[in-house]
C-alpha cells in the first residue's frame, strides 16, 4: 500500500541559494529602506537649518525687507499675551484679521512665550518648510527608487519659492506648505479622508486659500468616484471659507469696513500682460519637471496665480516674494504624479491614472528639470548667503542699533521706521513712524540709511517729529544713522 504524500509545511522555510536572484533584490530593498528612512528627514534637517541660520544672519545685519516681519511680531506678542492681533504698525487700533484671515498664526503664541523675539518666528518658518520635506521626499522615493527620489526631494528644499520665502522673511504662508505637503502626500497614496483633513485647515492661513482648498475638493471629486461625496464637500468647505473670510468676517474687523485689496485689481488684459508673469508660469512648470503639468493637481496653482495675474503689483509676479511657497508642494505632488510609481507600473496622464509609467530617460530629464530652475538662478539663491563667510561678519551698525533702541525706555509708545521695527517690538508700544496713526509717540527712532526715506533723512529729527505731531520733541540719541528724539 502506498504511504500518501507529507503535505505539512516544514519547520523553518527554505533557504534560497546563495547567490539566487533574490539577495540582489534584497538588498535593493535594505538600500531603499534605509534611504527612506534617513534621507527624508536629513533633507528637512539642512533645510530648517540654513534657512534659519539666513534668517538669523539678515536678523542681526539689520536686514528688512519690507514691514512685515515687525507686523507679525507684533501679532505673536499679542497672542502671546492673550489679546488680539491689534498692530499699530498698520495703524490705530487695526485688528490684522481684518487685514487678512490668519487665525491659524494664533499658534505663534507658545513660540512667543519661548522667544519673545522677531528671530524666533524666522526660525518657525524654516521649520515649518523644512518639515515639509519630510512627506514628499518619502513618497518621491518610494515612487521613484531611493537615488531619483532622494534628488526630487533635494530639488524641493532649495526651490525657488522656499528660497524667496525664506529671503522675505515671516508671512503666514509658511503654515501652509507644510499642510499641502501632507495632504497632497496622503492623496497621492489613496488616503483621500487623510488628505481632505489635512487641508481643511488651510482656509485658515489666509482667505485666497479657500479657493485652493475648493480646487482639491474638485479634483477629489473627478479622480476619486468612491469619495466623490466627501471631494465635493471639500470644495463646498473652501469655496464657503472663502467668501465668508473675503466679504464678511474682513470687512467686519477692517477699520475700514472693507477688503482691503480689491483696489489691486486691474483689467481682464491685463492678467495677461507684462511677459514677466509668463516667465513665472515657465519656472513653475520646470519645477514640475514639465511633465507634471498631465496631473490634475497642476489645476491647483490656478487660485494662487489668478488672483495674483489680476492684480497690479508687480512683485506679485516676480520669484523674489514668497508667494510662490505654497505651490512648490503642488508641483512637486504633480511631478510624482505624472510620472508615476514604480512599483505598481501606472501614472497619471491627463484623465487617466492608469497610464504606463515614462521611460528612466524621461523621469530623469523631469527631474533635473525640477532642480535647474532653481540652480539656474546661480549666485542670485538667497540661501547661499549662509556659505558666504563674509555674510557672517558683524554689521558695524549692530551695537548703535542696540544703543539706539536702549535711548528709548520699555513700554514707550515708539515711532519707528522698518529697520529696527521687528527689533522694538518686545519692549515697546511699536507704530511706523509713516504711518496714519493719530498717537503721539513718546519717541521717534530713525534710521538715516532706511529706504522709506524718499527724499532722503531730514537734518533734525525732533524738528521733524515736532512738525509731525505738533509737540516738542529733543534728540537724546544720535549714532551710526540712528537718531532718537524722544518728548522732554
Amino acid at each position: 500500500m502506498d504511504l500518501p504524500a507529507d503535505t505539512t509545511a516544514p519547520a523553518t522555510p527554505p533557504q534560497a541559494p546563495r547567490g539566487s536572484a533574490s539577495e540582489p533584490a534584497d538588498a535593493a530593498a535594505r538600500t531603499t529602506a534605509l534611504v527612506r528612512r534617513l534621507v527624508p528627514t536629513l533633507l528637512a534637517v539642512i533645510a530648517s537649518l540654513a534657512y534659519g541660520m539666513q534668517g538669523t544672519q539678515q536678523f542681526r545685519h539689520l536686514v528688512a525687507k519690507s514691514w512685515d516681519l515687525g507686523i507679525f511680531t507684533q501679532l505673536a506678542r499679542d497672542y502671546g499675551e492673550l489679546r488680539a492681533p491689534i498692530v499699530p504698525i498698520k495703524g490705530d487700533d487695526v485688528n490684522l484679521l481684518g487685514d487678512h484671515f490668519h487665525p491659524i498664526l494664533a499658534l505663534l503664541a507658545p513660540v512667543w512665550w519661548v522667544w519673545p523675539s522677531g528671530e524666533a518666528l524666522l526660525w518657525t518658518q524654516a521649520l515649518l518648510l523644512g518639515v515639509s520635506a519630510i512627506p514628499l521626499t518619502r513618497l518621491a522615493i518610494d515612487r521613484l527608487g531611493p537615488a531619483l527620489g532622494s534628488l526630487a526631494g533635494g530639488a524641493y528644499v532649495v526651490s525657488f519659492g522656499l528660497q524667496a520665502a525664506a529671503s522675505v522673511q515671516f508671512h503666514e504662508i509658511a503654515f501652509a506648505v507644510p499642510l499641502l505637503a501632507l495632504s497632497l502626500t496622503a492623496l497621492l497614496r489613496g488616503r483621500v479622508l487623510p488628505a481632505i483633513l489635512w487641508a481643511a485647515p488651510l482656509v485658515l492661513v489666509k482667505e485666497d486659500l479657500g479657493l485652493t482648498v475648493a480646487m482639491l475638493g474638485v479634483v477629489i471629486a473627478l479622480r476619486h468616484r468612491a469619495h466623490r461625496a466627501e471631494g465635493i464637500g471639500l470644495a463646498g468647505w473652501g469655496a464657503g471659507w472663502f467668501l465668508l473670510s473675503t466679504f464678511v468676517i474682513l470687512p467686519l474687523l477692517n477699520t475700514a469696513g472693507q477688503y482691503d485689496y480689491t483696489d489691486n485689481l486691474g483689467s481682464p488684459l491685463e492678467v495677461l500682460w507684462p511677459p514677466a508673469k509668463w516667465i513665472l508660469v515657465l519656472m513653475l512648470l520646470l519645477a514640475a519637471g514639465v511633465i507634471g503639468a498631465r496631473s490634475p493637481l497642476i489645476l491647483l496653482l490656478l487660485p494662487t496665480l489668478a488672483w495674483r495675474f489680476a492684480g497690479t503689483v508687480d512683485f506679485y509676479w516676480s520669484w523674489g516674494w514668497h508667494y510662490d511657497a505654497l505651490l512648490m508642494p503642488i508641483v512637486l505632488a504633480a511631478m510624482l504624479d505624472a510620472l508615476g510609481d514604480r512599483r505598481t507600473g501606472r501614472a497619471t496622464a491627463w484623465a487617466r491614472r492608469d497610464a504606463p509609467i515614462p521611460v528612466a530617460r524621461i523621469r530623469v530629464t523631469a527631474v533635473a528639470a525640477s532642480a535647474a530652475v532653481t540652480l539656474m538662478l546661480g549666485g542670485a539663491m538667497p540661501v547661499l548667503d549662509v556659505v558666504r563667510p563674509d555674510q557672517w561678519e558683524p554689521t558695524w551698525r549692530a551695537e548703535p542699533a542696540a544703543s539706539a533702541l536702549e535711548a528709548v525706555p520699555d513700554g514707550d509708545v515708539l515711532a519707528v521706521d522698518i529697520t529696527l521695527m521687528a527689533h522694538a517690538v518686545p519692549d515697546h508700544d511699536v507704530q511706523w513712524i509713516h504711518g496714519p496713526n493719530q498717537r503721539v509717540p513718546d519717541c521717534v527712532l530713525s534710521d538715516d540709511y532706511a529706504f522709506s526715506w524718499a527724499d532722503g533723512p531730514p537734518e533734525d529729527i525732533a524738528d521733524w517729529a515736532q512738525q509731525t505731531w505738533g509737540t516738542d520733541f529733543e534728540t537724546v540719541h544720535e549714532e551710526g544713522g540712528f537718531r532718537v528724539a524722544c518728548r522732554p
